[in-house]
């Protein structure tokens, strides 16, 4: 199973100079390599990355809302209850990363990957994605209430107990991905593709019961 879509990959240069998060100018960080460190305790707004690797890099007790990231790559950074809340993120992608709690309520995502990542009870309600995939995340927990979605693609990931209420499903395919329990909106589901095991579960949604 792939997705009919291709996440535009983000644009960096072939060389990043060593950054530091101490070094943003006018709360902007531009065209830098940020790694092996922590950022800690930070509760700042509209701050602007651009261009920017994080690697190895822990995100403790930090508030950015109304971040804008723009071309950045996260990589084996922990952003376990980090508050991006009504961030704007185009062309960035998270790789094994532990996002746990991660809250991106509101947040505006746009060609953006989560790949490998452990992402189990985060936070995307009312957000807005256009050309985001999840491949290979666990999500279990997650929530996705009432979110705007156009292109967006769950690969092979763990949706158990995931909140999609008031969020439409249309054209969305989940048969590869795990879950035994989903919430989820029945009038929004039409057009979802699900394995043949699945849709027995979302039967039994309806209070159907099935005779063998």
């Amino acid at each position: 199973m792939t997705s009919a879509f291709k996440i535009t990959k983000p644009k960096m240069p072939s060389a990043l100079s060593d950054g530091a998060f101490s070094q943003l100018e006018d709360d902007r960080l531009m065209m830098s390599r940020v790694s092996d460190c922590e950022i800690f305790g930070e509760e700042r707004s509209n701050l602007c990355f651009d261009q920017v690797l994080f690697k190895n890099v822990t995100f403790s007790e930090i508030s950015f809302q109304h971040m804008e990231l723009t071309d950045c790559i996260f990589e084996k950074c922990d952003l376990s209850n980090a508050d991006f809340s009504d961030a704007i993120i185009h062309r960035v992608e998270f790789n094994d990363c532990k996002l746990l709690g991660l809250n991106l309520s509101g947040a505006t995502l746009s060609n953006a990957l989560f790949q490998n990542c452990h992402a189990d009870f985060s936070a995307f309600g009312y957000g807005n994605f256009k050309q985001v995939k999840f491949k290979s995340c666990s999500l279990q927990s997650a929530d996705f209430y009432e979110c705007k979605v156009k292109k967006i693609a769950f690969e092979y990931c763990d949706l158990n107990k995931a909140n999609f209420v008031s969020t439409p499903l249309h054209g969305i395919d989940l048969s590869s991905c795990s879950f035994s329990k989903l919430s989820v909106s029945m009038e929004l589901l039409e057009g979802c593709e699900v394995s043949s095991a699945q849709a027995i579960g979302f039967v039994q949604l309806l209070g159907l019961k099935i005779k063998e």
